[in-house]
């Protein structure tokens, strides 16, 4: 059976095929009842709209897209992304947009830039000077960044991760902990290209162990894993192989932390009787883990959401909001004890 075409319902309708395509495709450029006659009849015919035609004479996909920072298989091991991914899909829906998820291609973010077909970009810990940044600059896509770094003319949504980072660390100080371990996401100690979370966030721990000992921060454990449940398992026996045991984790992300408690009890270890553990970000897992986990909410979701208003705003050629800083604060739960003075002694 042969595709119906606009060609066919112009024939059949008596209008022109410009009046057809207007009714498809700029309904306002026609009248009412001209448009109602002419999508009956090609409801009537089986006409299907080829929406990459369609897309080409508006010169829009009806997308946005999310660069993601690793593969698909490996992005949503944490949760957090997921909520990200929430808030911009509540827009998108408002604003009958898809999204597609980009991930890098062969290893290169550019690649994927490259080949994404879609309106604007979200972008998550990109930063001003970075390739992939002034590439999508070159391509003039417009887009937003989500936990980036202020300072390249473009939207960032974020928290003050710096901040946030020093509030739980005085919290485990003000407990008494001073043997303390950091888990922070990577796969190295030196801090790479697009880690501006990671590295506010160590500023903000090192800043509030100086404030207590300007030594201190020499005597912390870094340890580096991928923010993911095996992440913070390898994690945790890292640290339980190490020469001195802490009295308490801080983890960069709850995932982490999550994965931390997990090992941690199944090598007999009582949290936080004898290791106090604590995370970042809040996720649905930091209340339903046991103990539940100290952390510092971050809003996600809002994230997600604001940066896809941003993004609409960019595609519409209205103006953006510009950069939104969200609050965060401390939530205290049962992870985090003073350190017990006999089994901190005791090895």
């Amino acid at each position: 059976m042969a595709r119906v075409t606009i060609k066919d319902i112009a024939r059949i309708s008596g209008y022109s095929k410009t009046t057809v395509s207007f009714a498809f495709n700029d309904p306002s450029r026609i009248g009412r009842d001209t448009r109602e006659k002419i999508l009956r009849i090609a409801d009537e015919l089986g006409y299907i709209p080829d929406p990459v035609a369609r897309n080409l004479s508006l010169r829009r996909h009806g997308t946005i897209g999310l660069l993601l920072p690793e593969v698909i298989s490996f992005a949503f091991y944490n949760p957090y992304l997921s909520q990200i991914v929430q808030g911009i899909g509540e827009v998108c829906e408002r604003e009958n947009h898809s999204l597609t998820l980009i991930p890098p291609i062969r290893e290169s973010l550019m690649e994927g830039i490259r080949r994404a077909a879609v309106d604007g970009l979200i972008t998550i810990g990109l930063e001003p000077g970075m390739e992939a940044v002034e590439f999508i600059q070159r391509r003039h896509l417009p887009f937003v960044a989500i936990d980036g770094r202020v300072g390249g003319g473009f939207p960032v949504v974020g928290i003050d991760d710096f901040t946030a980072a020093g509030t739980v660390m005085r919290h485990v100080l003000d407990l008494g902990h001073r043997r303390i371990a950091i888990v922070a996401f990577g796969r190295e100690p030196k801090l790479s290209t697009g880690s501006h979370v990671k590295s506010q966030r160590l500023s903000g721990y090192r800043e509030a162990l100086e404030g207590v000992d300007p030594e201190l921060p020499d005597e912390v454990t870094y340890v580096y894993a991928a923010p993911s449940l095996d992440g913070g398992r390898q994690a945790a026996r890292t640290l339980l192989d190490g020469r001195e045991r802490p009295t308490a984790i801080v983890a960069m992300s709850d995932i982490l932390a999550v994965g931390i408690i997990d090992a941690l009890q199944g090598a007999g270890i009582s949290v936080p009787d004898d290791i106090s553990v604590v995370g970042f970000d809040d996720i649905p897992e930091a209340s339903l883990v046991r103990p539940q986990l100290t952390t510092v909410s971050q809003p996600g979701y809002e994230k997600g959401r604001h940066a896809a208003d941003s993004l609409m705003s960019l595609i519409a050629d209205q103006e953006s909001p510009g950069h939104i800083v969200l609050h965060a604060e401390l939530v205290v739960r049962a992870s985090s004890a003073a350190p017990d003075t006999v089994s901190s002694n005791s090895r």
